[in-house]
């Protein structure tokens, strides 16, 4: 990696964490330039506007969730244990992502869904890609004789995610204790529904 791009990365790497803190409209050239050191010069080289910014800012974040859950869950055996990965993996991957302050894409979600403009087509094109990974994941455990062939994979996949998004709600806004816990759970009872008889739950 050339200096041009190491200092790239380094930008990026701090507008997703600021990002994480306190959403991507909080991302400009000054507060990136204060939370880097570097000038606000030198980070109009890298990015000529605070929309390219933000633009290039969620597409390393969703970079970064793709190397945490969904390159790692693919590496396991298809089928459930895959869909039970992709499932731990999305729970916990800011924590293992160094997010403490929880996901960016969720937050953009929020800031973005009734905005149109380059950052909700870039927001509707990432989510269009997990959410095709997930009916993938879904039809291979159909595939695999895990889940029943009668499945829907759109509507699992669905309901998969909307459970994830209920953990967001219940472990950040409410600070539920046990909003994993209860995730998992619903993910257990999810997959009873509609594995294939006399397969044990993980």
């Amino acid at each position: 990696m050339g200096k041009g791009e190491h200092t790239r990365s380094v930008i990026l790497e701090a507008a997703v964490a600021q990002a994480s803190e306190a959403g991507f409209e909080s991302l400009t050239i000054g507060a990136l330039a204060e939370r880097t050191g570097l000038s606000k010069s030198g980070l109009f080289a890298h990015f000529g506007s605070r929309e390219e910014l933000q633009c290039a800012a969620i597409d390393t974040a969703a970079q970064r969730f793709a190397d945490t859950v969904m390159i790692p869950a693919f590496a396991v055996a298809r089928g459930l244990p895959r869909l039970w990965a992709m499932f731990d993996g999305w729970l916990g991957w800011t924590q293992r992502g160094g997010l403490s302050h929880g996901c960016p894409i969720h937050a953009a979600s929020v800031e973005y869904d009734d905005r149109p403009g380059p950052m909700r087509e870039r927001l509707v094109k990432h989510y269009c890609e997990l959410q095709q990974a997930l009916v993938k994941a879904v039809r291979i455990a159909i595939d695999a004789g895990h889940l029943r062939p009668e499945v829907d994979a759109d509507q699992f996949a669905f309901d998969m995610f909307s459970i994830v998004l209920g953990y967001y709600h219940a472990a950040r806004l409410m600070d539920d204790s046990r909003a994993a816990e209860r995730a998992r759970n619903a993910f257990s009872r999810l997959i009873h529904e509609f594995e294939v008889s006399g397969r044990p739950l993980p």
